[in-house]
């Protein structure tokens, strides 16, 4: 991305693997470092992109898997164009949950699609913007489900999903880390939480 000051960090992994924990006390630190941060995520990160949030991951009917592409890759234009590129032209910190490597894992290899179709047409929808940093909770799909279970409340469209499903899913997003270790950092999920945020912390600070 041209034009631009700030510096953009996402977290990516399985559901229950603790992106939220993590995306929480990273905020607390850069904030108590003097940046400004903008918290966002997808889909949702915008007034359209929770229209669409809405749709694919509450639509108690099917979404055929290329629909389900396509409605997250314009979540993906909008949010790009109108939240994360303003915010680093405006030199801040952007702390993203979910962002193209979600698509790659979750439509290409959950849903069984082509990853490299899906990886480019979300690289087309945002004139091929990429994060600076990924942060990557690794966590078993097993693991995963029972905090998910412990966590008492229903379960979305993906979180639903058969354990087959998620190993896939993990397996491509190691796959994305491993064929990019400049951008990736994986994090053991499984490991206590203090533990975990201390090596993100440490791979930003470098970073910034």
């Amino acid at each position: 991305m041209t034009s631009r000051s700030g510096v953009w960090i996402t977290l990516e992994g399985g559901d229950g693997s603790g992106k939220t924990t993590q995306a929480e006390l990273l905020e607390r630190w850069l904030i108590d470092q003097g940046h400004t941060v903008l918290r966002t995520r997808e889909p949702g990160g915008s007034e359209v992109g929770q229209l669409i949030r809405d749709i694919v991951l509450h639509h108690r009917g099917d979404i055929a898997p290329r629909a389900e592409a396509l409605l997250y890759a314009a979540d993906r234009a909008h949010h790009v164009a109108t939240v994360v590129r303003p915010a680093l032209e405006r030199g801040e910190v952007v702390l993203q949950d979910r962002y193209l490597d979600s698509s790659v894992a979750y439509q290409g290899a959950g849903r069984v699609l082509d990853a490299t179709e899906i990886r480019d047409l979300s690289l087309w929808a945002t004139d091929g913007a990429l994060p600076d940093l990924t942060l990557l909770l690794d966590l078993d799909p097993s693991v995963a489900r029972a905090r998910l279970d412990s966590a008492d409340k229903p379960f979305d469209r993906l979180e639903a999903e058969k354990l087959d499903f998620h190993t896939r899913v993990r397996r491509a997003y190691l796959a994305l880390a491993d064929g990019a270790p400049e951008r990736f950092l994986i994090l053991d999920a499984a490991a206590p939480a203090e533990e975990i945020a201390a090596a993100a912390r440490d791979r930003v600070a470098s970073l910034l």
